[in-house]
């Protein structure tokens, strides 16, 4: 396939990054009568996310010898499926980062014009150094196709060719935080399928606990997060000839150690690493996406972008509004469509603070928590129309700094309350909870919910329906004291 003409300098060097201040997000999200909850999928391939012709040296490009689907595709699915918006995520390897400028960034230039109201950002998978996958996602700007390509040229660990081992190391992928971070705006990463590479519970392989410790201290405004319900998620329902048995059959890829109830462990284990996390106080947010490279129906193991998953932002629909939601948390993410909108508000005489905010109150008060969820009278994609069954209220403690950075445990993580059908008001598809928490010190609390009977996400057996296992997540509100 030859090159389509694009015109950039590619003589480019990080020598030419500018260092700047960077811009503080809101953490508490304003509401406005614009804002709305916006759903979006960060972790999408298309057919350049090629396959490699190893008999040449270098490796010749396979156009679409790991996704077939045009941008132009991915597009019309996500908006066939009730997405608002979505990143552009093709993975690298040697040169790709010349694919990616001279032909993947003209395609998703037309797909933004074919596809108007659908908000496109521009991204890349990277192999991360001395990790798995990333989701590397630039800020919508003038010179966006120049400053991936930088990255990807930099820092993508399988760029080069012939590989230099130099290129998979944790410093690198410090180097490669300073340089995003140094950029204004800077762009966001988020950790993909955090341990699909685990052979057991907290027995992790390419990403761990101290790594990602490492990464938010570096660039907390870049190293943000981690995906909490991974993408591969339609393995049962796959016709592929290759798949043969049920052993394989597992969600997302997970062979080491399964998902729960489609999350990672790293998210699902109540009081495991997430909690840990959120534990020091750090912002350290988490998604979902679909990964999709191949539906299901067509002989592959993915869902269509927003199909299965989706990765709600609270923002305005453009694409500052929707990054900065990213950044700052405001976000909750959802599995088959079992709800579409959240609002979690922690209350104290008058003052109040939302998904990814923090609220100060003087140690031993009240806080009111009022949880108001939308379960949508509709049909999802597989033609069901799941309900919520129940709805948990999760607190930990903010005990500070980890003096151990592989901590993957937080204890005081409890469920407080329980909410069923019993506890909640509804008014057509809104359901609306309150609880009256009494605070010791700092705290957090987020929200969870499922329409299953499990008391915790159990682990996902092989072959499982995901369309009877769902749940929802939301990130924390932070409880502060003086």
């Amino acid at each position: 396939m030859q090159f389509k003409p694009y015109i950039l300098s590619l003589t480019i060097c990080f020598s030419l990054l500018t260092t700047v201040s960077i811009p503080a997000d809101s953490a508490d999200p304003q509401r406005t009568a614009t804002k709305q909850w916006l759903a979006g999928d960060h972790h999408i391939h298309g057919h350049y996310s090629v396959g490699w012709d190893l008999s040449q040296t270098p490796p010749a490009p396979i156009m679409g010898g790991d996704s077939k689907h045009s941008t132009l595709t991915n597009a019309q699915m996500a908006k066939k499926f009730g997405l608002s918006w979505i990143v552009t995520t093709d993975h690298g390897g040697p040169n790709h980062a010349k694919i990616n400028l001279r032909m993947a960034y003209p395609e998703l230039l037309e797909s933004r014009k074919q596809v108007s109201d659908l908000i496109q950002f521009y991204g890349m998978e990277l192999n991360t150094p001395a990790g798995d996958h990333s989701s590397l996602i630039i800020p919508h700007t003038h010179d966006e196709a120049e400053v991936l390509y930088k990255l990807e040229l930099g820092f993508d660990k399988k760029e080069a060719f012939p590989p230099t081992l130099a290129r998979d190391t944790e410093d690198k992928m410090i180097e490669a935080l300073r340089t995003m971070g140094a950029l204004n705006p800077p762009p966001i990463v988020i950790a993909n399928h955090p341990s699909r590479s685990a052979i057991g519970y907290g027995k992790y392989g390419l990403f761990h606990p101290a790594e990602f410790r490492r990464w938010n201290d570096t660039a907390p405004h870049v190293a943000v997060g981690m995906v909490g319900a991974p993408g591969h998620q339609a393995f049962a329902l796959s016709d592929s000839p290759i798949i043969t048995n049920d052993q394989v059959r597992v969600r997302g890829g997970y062979r080491g150690f399964p998902t729960m109830g489609g999350f990672d462990q790293m998210t699902a284990q109540l009081g495991g690493f997430w909690d840990s996390m959120l534990g020091e106080g750090r912002h350290w947010w988490i998604t979902a996406n679909s990964d999709s490279h191949r539906h299901y129906s067509e002989g592959g193991i993915d869902f269509w972008p927003g199909e299965y998953s989706e990765t709600y932002v609270y923002a305005d629909r453009n694409h500052d509004s929707i990054l900065s939601g990213l950044r700052a948390g405001n976000v909750f993410v959802t599995t088959g469509h079992l709800i579409n909108e959240i609002d979690l508000e922690a209350n104290h005489e008058g003052h109040s603070a939302s998904i990814g905010g923090e609220i100060s109150v003087a140690a031993g008060s009240r806080v009111t928590i009022t949880i108001r969820v939308r379960d949508p009278d509709t049909l999802n994609a597989a033609g069901n129309n799941p309900a919520v069954s129940r709805v948990d209220l999760i607190m930990g403690d903010v005990l500070g700094a980890a003096t151990d950075p592989a901590l993957n445990s937080n204890s005081s993580t409890r469920v407080v309350r329980r909410f069923t059908a019993n506890d909640w008001k509804r008014d057509g598809e809104y359901l609306t909870m309150t609880e009256t928490l009494k605070t010791s010190g700092q705290h957090y609390v987020r929200v969870r919910g499922t329409n299953t009977n499990e008391l915790e996400p159990e682990q996902d057996p092989p072959a499982e329906d995901p369309w009877q296992d769902l749940w929802f997540y939301t990130n924390p509100i932070f409880i502060k004291t003086p």
